[in-house]
């Protein structure tokens, strides 16, 4: 049930609007650079969230994290949930909310979210972050490009000292034009909303599938630009809008579209929603989180296996 999602929040249908109201941001831009964070480190109304994951050596926080970087792991922390048996969820509003707000962000802070940055779906734990911060109502929210990988390259200094940050209120202004039903998916051709499937090349043809999805195969219409495109492993960068206006060119999508994106649980398509809508600078795009793992969940939705 959607109710579970947006909990106090009214369902609404899924449309493409205008944005809530935002306290002044150090910055517009979606990405930005180690200069650029080691310079705003003593602003307060900055605080920079490293979302890395546990490793087999251990925690990398407690190894060495940007200085005065709160700890929220994107695994562990509960940035997404199991709603109604579908796994990678927003969770609830009110829920989603309290835990920002325990991280020491109120609405007039400034969000530095810090993913390690080794490849692409580890930076979709960033791109992932940010939606979320978006679908919230609070676009005062970046992130460092390459992740800790490119603090380290540029040489910039770490800290041992944990954070504790004092929990503050975070009131959520949702925003559901930027998060797709599966009504809006089975209603997206006739809406004329074109929808591009994250997924690697032979999920997206039914060749390979995820342990979590029901039904090998693709929404009927979808066309298909994995993530992987959008981030250099080599570099440790996300591309330029240059470079995303090719891919989607090539895929046969327009640039200013009404558009959806999925994945199999909303982690790759938010990697595309990013780099579509923030990066490439179509607001008209939204991002599916149920993703297949909903969608192929219900044998009466159609899908197909592309050629």
């Amino acid at each position: 049930m959607r109710s579970l999602i947006l909990s106090a929040v009214a369902a609404v249908t899924f449309v493409f609007a205008g944005s809530a109201a935002q306290a002044e941001r150090l910055t517009e831009k979606p990405l930005v650079d180690a200069n650029w964070v080691e310079e705003n480190l003593d602003n307060p109304s900055l605080v920079v969230v490293d979302i890395r994951s546990m490793t087999k050596d251990g925690n990398p926080y407690d190894a060495g994290h940007i200085p005065g970087a709160v700890y929220a792991p994107y695994g562990k922390f509960g940035w997404r949930a199991k709603v109604d048996n579908v796994v990678g969820m927003l969770p609830p509003v009110d829920v989603i909310s309290k835990r920002i707000g325990a991280l020491g962000i109120d609405n007039d802070k400034q969000v530095v979210v810090v993913p390690a940055g080794q490849n692409s779906s580890d930076f979709g734990s960033a791109t992932r972050v940010y939606w979320t911060f978006k679908v919230l109502g609070h676009d005062a929210v970046t992130i460092l490009d390459g992740g800790q990988r490119a603090w380290l390259a540029a040489g910039k200094a770490v800290s041992t000292d944990p954070v504790s940050p004092r929990a503050v209120a975070f009131n959520a202004d949702f925003r559901p034009e930027l998060l797709a039903t599966a009504d809006d998916v089975a209603k997206a051709r006739e809406n004329g909303v074109e929808l591009v499937d994250a997924r690697p090349v032979s999920q997206f043809t039914g060749q390979a599938k995820s342990g979590v999805v029901a039904r090998p195969g693709a929404v009927p219409g979808a066309k298909n630009i994995p993530q992987s495109q959008f981030y250099s492993d080599q570099d440790g960068a996300f591309v330029a809008a240059d470079v995303i206006e090719n891919l989607v060119a090539d895929a046969g999508v327009s640039k200013d579209a009404k558009e959806i994106t999925y994945c199999n649980t909303g982690h790759w398509a938010s990697v595309a929603w990013f780099g579509l809508s923030e990066v490439m600078g179509n607001k008209n795009t939204a991002m599916y989180d149920g993703s297949m793992t909903e969608w192929a969940a219900d044998p009466n939705r159609e899908m197909v296996i592309p050629e």
